[in-house]
């Protein structure tokens, strides 16, 4: 089990966008999705995205089991925030293991060796992601509750 970057590896860029568009993007059909991991892994490469600052991947025997990203924004609401937590996510078979945890602390430790102070993420689960240390901020519009995790030097 290791963690790696995804977004210098073509392979699981490719299968992290069509998860993220299946788990988050259910209007997208079928198949839309792989002209759409083509396009985002097509702007990674060549450095026009100017959403993602990494993408982090947890790999087990050469398959993507899990992954999570930091992005610059995460939706239309507070802009003014950055960087945001964002696309955790381990796959069904492999959930109840720990494998968040793991994630989230590779993500935490990312951030902290960019130079953040903190983080905010956006979520409508409820007592999840306070376990990682994130505190409550405010509701926002589209019903989601954003939170901050902040990160100790």
């Amino acid at each position: 089990m290791k963690i790696i970057e995804i977004t210098k590896n073509e392979k699981y860029m490719k299968e992290y966008f069509k998860l993220c568009s299946l788990e988050w993007n259910k209007k997208r059909k079928k198949d839309e999705i792989d002209d759409y991991a083509n396009k985002k892994v097509f702007e990674i490469i060549n450095g026009i995205n100017d959403k993602v600052i990494c993408v982090l991947g947890l790999i087990n025997n050469d398959s993507l089991i899990g992954f999570i990203s930091l992005f610059k924004y995460d939706g239309d609401e507070r802009r003014d925030l950055t960087p945001w937590y964002a696309t955790m996510y381990v796959k069904k078979e492999y959930r109840g293991m720990g494998y968040s945890k793991m994630l989230n602390d590779a993500i935490i430790k990312k951030a902290k060796e960019l130079g953040y102070d903190k983080v905010y993420l956006k979520s409508d689960l409820v007592n999840y992601y306070e376990r990682f240390g994130a505190k409550y901020i405010e509701k926002l519009n589209n019903g989601e509750t954003l939170y901050y995790i902040g990160l100790k030097k």
